[in-house]
């Protein structure tokens, strides 16, 4: 261990959070969690006896970062980010399948229920996660069946236990219909996935909008929930603070270098679009803000023109996007193409775009070629795969693909049952 990490250790604080080993190189090469970040960081370097892959990481380690959040649950939401963004090789290498974790609920089914998979089947179920450590992911979802009460094994309509608890929605004993239970459901996967704060307003909406109508049953049935997820915040924050301390991600400060920007980009916009031979022509815009994605700040557009071009999709996307003055102007645009693309959006904003310039591969394993402009000029750069930056801007890209894909495929299937 280096005498710069030595005196680094020393300020390792004893609250909970994400840590960040990295090579001589800068390159992070392992992602972690912690309870304490003071106590988990450090044994690293004890002399206790480790098995032949940890001692090899610990011999790579040569610098390492943190991120204090609010709860070990926001570390567990926070870590599981960072993993899929940088892939880091020791996380890969270190990994045991059994400890990886997704949620998985088949919405399709007449009465779903919640349980754990390592491998997400090619099906419609609803997967969220990957979750580094099955315990973490149970213990939220255990304080969460309090205010979103759900089945954690295939329904056959006898009372349990949790009935009485109020730990199952009650269907069972006629507290509850099917289709109220999977409204239900539907929450508790926004809260997962991190649309929380716009969840919370839209229960308040509900509950006042209710109380209005005399749905007295509607407007209680939302205020406890309000009222839960309040709660719960005491037990797992999932806040903003968990975007503190990333505006020193290495990535937004080489953002920052090759694009001349004063700042380094707070909020950046991914977009992408998703059609089939011109038909449910969709747009995707996605937020990340200090590196992290903000899902709660997604959105999706239908486009309504010129549906088989896909640059005056973008163009239309943007124009309408740029309408809501509501929604905070990004620092930085990531758009699926390339120079046309950059310079179709360049003329609409003074806002800086980049094109991720590809041949349809969106993977995180696909090269990153980036173009832009500069005083009118056009740039273009082949980054390496194994930098911050490339990582970043394939996570990006790979997200908005995903979410435009995914509401492509839900307008094609309404098209199916028409």
């Amino acid at each position: 261990m280096n005498n710069h990490l030595k005196e680094k250790l020393k300020t390792l604080p004893s609250a909970p959070g994400v840590y960040f080993h990295k090579n001589n190189l800068g390159e992070i090469i392992y992602v972690g969690k912690a309870a304490v970040l003071k106590n988990r960081v450090r044994q690293y370097f004890q002399n206790s006896k480790k098995d032949v892959k940890t001692a090899a990481l610990v011999q790579e380690i040569y610098d390492t970062d943190w991120i204090v959040v609010d709860t070990e649950m926001d570390a567990l939401f926070l870590e599981s980010e960072m993993i899929k963004r940088y892939m880091p090789k020791w996380n890969i290498l270190l990994r045991d399948d059994k400890t990886v974790s997704y949620v998985h609920i088949n919405m399709d089914a007449e009465v779903p229920y919640i349980s754990f998979t390592r491998t997400p089947a090619d099906d419609k179920a609803t997967y969220v996660g990957p979750f580094y450590g099955k315990t973490s992911i149970e213990k939220a979802l255990r304080i969460l069946r309090h205010v979103f009460p759900y089945y954690d094994k295939p329904y056959d309509g006898k009372k349990t236990l949790n009935t009485d608890l109020g730990l199952t929605p009650g269907i069972e004993i006629g507290k509850c219909e099917p289709k109220d239970y999977k409204r239900n459901l539907k929450k508790l996967i926004r809260y997962l996935e991190g649309d929380r704060e716009k969840l919370l307003k839209e229960l308040e909406k509900t509950m006042l909008d209710a109380a209005a109508k005399e749905e007295y049953e509607l407007a209680a049935e939302a205020r406890n929930q309000l009222l839960g997820l309040k709660e719960l915040r005491k037990k797992i924050v999932f806040s903003d603070k968990e975007f503190a301390d990333i505006s020193n991600d290495q990535a937004l400060k080489q953002l920052q270098q090759i694009l001349s920007l004063s700042e380094p980009p707070r909020r950046i916009e991914g977009y992408d679009i998703s059609h089939q031979s011109g038909t449910n022509t969709v747009a995707s815009m996605i937020v990340f803000i200090n590196g992290v994605s903000a899902r709660d700040k997604y959105r999706k557009f239908k486009i309504r023109t010129s549906t088989n071009d896909d640059l005056k999709s973008l163009e239309e996307t943007l124009t309408r996007r740029f309408k809501h003055d509501e929604w905070e102007m990004p620092d930085l645009i990531i758009l699926d193409g390339g120079i046309n693309q950059v310079k179709t959006i360049a003329k609409l904003t003074n806002i800086p775009v980049i094109g991720r310039n590809k041949s349809g591969d969106h993977t995180r394993n696909a090269s990153v070629k980036i173009v832009y402009l500069e005083n009118g000029n056009v740039i273009e750069k082949e980054l390496s795969s194994a930098s911050h930056v490339a990582k970043l801007i394939a996570r990006v890209d790979e997200e908005a693909h995903r979410f435009a894909v995914t509401y492509h495929s839900l307008l094609k299937q309404k098209g199916l049952y028409k």
